[in-house]
Formats: structure tokens, sequence, C-alpha cells
């Protein structure tokens, strides 16, 4: 792993080239939440040629149904879900332009393939940790499908929020490699 890599998202989308499988980075700006529900209606509209609630030209989408907030609070725990629940969906909404994905949980096959077919990053927060990575998001707004609660899709702005490269967009994937290096180790 090398050392934490910056990113900055909130003047726009800025090339991933420069990441590889492996990578620490800490993420500032906004992102567009996904969960199983809005992902299928997100699927459905972009099938059916309806306008989306909102672009996702450049797009981060983290895939996340956070827990309403408490008093006090600006979100609930908003730790990843298992990124390969939605995969089904990511021919189309890659095809709409999203850059990367944050989540949770290996990814293999063809679900692989549908990140390194399109150059989009995947990275992983670290599952378990709800209540710190809250601790990351500056502001939390609804922006379509509020009548699916926690699978609305949400903006959320994150400072610093932490995670890892797993498939950069050469393709290289962290989990297969740190795999292979520890096989060839014993």
């Amino acid at each position: 792993m090398s050392d934490v890599i910056e990113l900055d998202w909130r003047n726009g989308p800025q090339s991933l080239t420069h990441l590889r499988a492996g990578d620490a980075i800490e993420l500032t700006g906004r992102v567009l939440t996904l969960r199983d529900a809005s992902a299928a209606r997100i699927a459905r509209a972009l099938q059916e040629g309806d306008r989306l609630p909102v672009s996702l030209d450049g797009q981060i989408l983290y895939a996340v149904g956070p827990s309403p907030a408490k008093p006090g609070q600006i979100i609930g725990s908003a730790g990843p879900t298992t990124t390969a629940r939605m995969a089904r969906y990511f021919p189309l909404v890659f095809a709409a332009g999203v850059r990367a994905v944050i989540g949770k949980g290996e990814l293999h096959g063809g679900d692989m393939t549908t990140f390194t077919e399109r150059g989009v990053v995947y990275f992983a927060a670290i599952g378990g940790l709800g209540a710190l990575l809250a601790k990351h998001i500056t502001a939390a707004t609804v922006v379509a499908y509020d009548d699916l609660g926690p699978e609305a899709l949400f903006a959320l702005d994150v400072e610093r929020f932490p995670a890892v490269t797993i498939i950069d967009t050469t393709g290289r994937n962290f989990h297969e490699d740190a795999r292979h290096a520890w096989r060839t180790s014993v």
C-alpha cells in the first residue's frame, strides 16, 4: 500500500488513471448513494429512456443505506453495503458516466469485467465502521426516491472519507493481487 492519496471531487470529476489497486485514498466532495431499490429504479429509467432525477455523469456512487440521523446528527450510521448485489445494474449506470463506486466485498468474473471495460474504479470502505464513516459526512440530502427510506438516492458531502482502491482503471484487482502474493509466499 502506498501513502494516502487525497482525492478532491469538490470542483467536479478528475482523472482517476493515476490510482493503482491498493492505493489508500481520502475522498472529499459529493457522492451519490446507491442501494438495491434505487439502483433498480435508475436502471429502469435508463432502459426506458426516462430523464434521471440527477445526472450520473462524472459521479462517484456509494453503496450505502444510511440509518436515520439521531437529533443533532447529519446522518446515522453509513457503512458500505455489498457491492456485488447491485452489479447487474452497473452496465447501465456506468454507460451513463459513473466514474467510481465505493462499497464493500470482492468482485469477480463478469462483475469485475464491467468495471474494467468502462474504466470505472472500485473503492472499498471498511464494513462495520458505519458510525465512524458517518463522521466524514458533512451533509446529506435526499435527491430522489424519498419513498425508499434508507434506500433513497442521497447526495452526501464527504470530507476525507477513507477508502482503498480495489479495481483501478487498468483492471488490476487488489483483492486478487493480494491473494496471489499470499499464495506465492507460503
